[in-house]
């Protein structure tokens, strides 16, 4: 049985899916971009600020489905600039300590013109 993950702590979809989804005891978050779920917008410019943004969305939806992110397995990162990598990198240390696997990548160009997404998939 599939159940949807829902929280308004976090940016709600802006298309046909959903925040996250979990089946028996595996979550699978939608990619988190640096959206303000307070205030609807991009605040932050710079890659450090965004990616505090996606791991504090990212937290949220992980702690509605009843996990953390000490139970993540895998994360896919999408960046629109490979030199953030380092910076990205350093956020990203401090919130997925259990080093899961992941893989990171450059894109073109990420919704709303943001630097940064991630996905996690975690236990639950």
């Amino acid at each position: 049985m599939i159940k949807k993950i829902a929280t308004d702590k976090a940016p709600s979809a802006i298309g046909p899916y959903s925040q996250a989804v979990a089946v028996g005891n595996m979550l699978y978050t939608s990619g988190q971009i640096a959206i303000n779920p307070a205030s609807g917008n991009v605040e932050a410019q710079d890659i450090v600020g965004q990616t505090e943004q996606v791991m504090k969305n990212l937290g949220a939806v992980l702690e509605a489905a009843g996990t953390s992110f000490e139970n993540a397995v895998k994360t896919t990162c999408f960046l629109a600039d490979i030199k953030d990598f380092a910076a990205f990198n350093e956020i990203y240390g401090k919130y997925f300590t259990s080093k899961p696997a992941r893989s990171c990548v450059a894109v073109r160009d990420l919704p709303k013109g943001v630097l940064v997404e991630v996905e996690v998939i975690a236990v639950i």
